[in-house]
């Protein structure tokens, strides 16, 4: 466990348990596997522990179950309202986490739930952190994801020799649900890039570029970013797999809408990439990856492109 005064956390000492082993949790989780921590974990599509177990990890019934098996506990599930079930839920996490014990959630979700599970953790003595992260699939394969903590730093401290098996960054933003307002930042920025991703690729194409070239030409300078230099090239070779999920993408733009609008704050660009995506969506493209964004812009230039289905 980890008291107020804070432990030195190791593979000897700290039992973890996981909620969420999709594209991203399993990549996580695997890390602290291969470090020697004793990991346990739930999905709500049982199926998807099986990679993770044949690694070692112990599979529970619930997110109680994890809970009452683990000193430390990460979540990164989908939507807020899955969220709030297996955290907050009769048979959720705070339910079975003993006091002095640590939740970290990983999901992009609302800054007012992270502040209530905050509030619901300190009654019953356990510390929560919101940590939402960026780095996408690839990042979380290769360890190189960025963390955005919001909670009590002492605590968050005390997490440090988790971050750095699973990320090459973390930054401590502040009190209960900084985290997830950072995030916001974050997914504006790439809703904002995405946009001018695709339509540099579109222009590149219709002037007769060659579409690899042009990517490695700009994106060893100043308009280089994470979009160009990873995505792009998946653009290219239309791979339209998911590395981060398009209802998902949507999900957090809704909700920095939400914030933004909360806070008297216009963001145009923002609102505009959200209808592409909105449209997107429509044309049915929801599970799969952000590039996506790709094709609605195509279609809305007269072409049809052909979603592919991954490499």
């Amino acid at each position: 466990m980890i008291p107020a005064s804070g432990i030195i956390i190791s593979p000897a000492t700290t039992r973890i348990g996981w909620v969420g082993v999709g594209i991203m949790g399993c990549s996580m989780v695997t890390h602290l596997l291969n470090a020697g921590y004793q990991c346990t974990i739930y999905n709500r599509t049982p199926s998807k522990c099986l990679p993770v177990q044949a690694k070692g990890a112990v599979v529970a019934s619930s997110p109680h179950a994890v809970a009452a098996a683990s000193d430390v506990v990460f979540v990164i599930v989908g939507f807020p309202s899955d969220v709030r079930n297996v955290v907050l839920g009769t048979e959720g996490i705070l339910k079975g986490l003993k006091a002095g014990g640590v939740l970290v959630d990983c999901t992009t979700s609302t800054p007012s739930l992270a502040q209530e599970i905050y509030t619901t953790g300190q009654a019953q003595g356990v510390s929560t952190v919101d940590a939402p992260v960026s780095g996408g699939d690839v990042g979380a394969r290769n360890a190189a994801l960025s963390f955005m903590v919001g909670g009590d730093k002492q605590v968050v401290d005390s997490l440090h020799p988790l971050w750095t098996l699973m990320g090459q960054n973390m930054r401590y933003m502040g009190g209960p649900g900084k985290g997830q307002h950072t995030k916001m930042v974050n997914q504006i920025l790439i809703a904002n890039t995405m946009m001018g991703v695709c339509e540099g690729l579109m222009y590149a194409e219709k002037a007769g570029l060659d579409l690899t070239e042009t990517i490695n030409a700009v994106g060893a300078g100043a308009a280089g970013s994470f979009s160009i230099n990873n995505l792009g090239p998946r653009m290219v070779a239309r791979d339209f797999a998911p590395g981060f999920y398009v209802e998902h993408f949507l999900k957090d733009l809704g909700i920095a809408l939400d914030e933004a609008r909360r806070m008297d704050l216009a963001v145009p660009g923002m609102a505009a990439a959200y209808q592409m995506y909105v449209a997107l969506k429509a044309q049915g493209g929801g599970r799969l990856g952000t590039q996506a964004l790709l094709l609605a812009l195509e279609r809305l230039n007269g072409k049809e492109g052909e979603a592919g289905k991954g490499k």
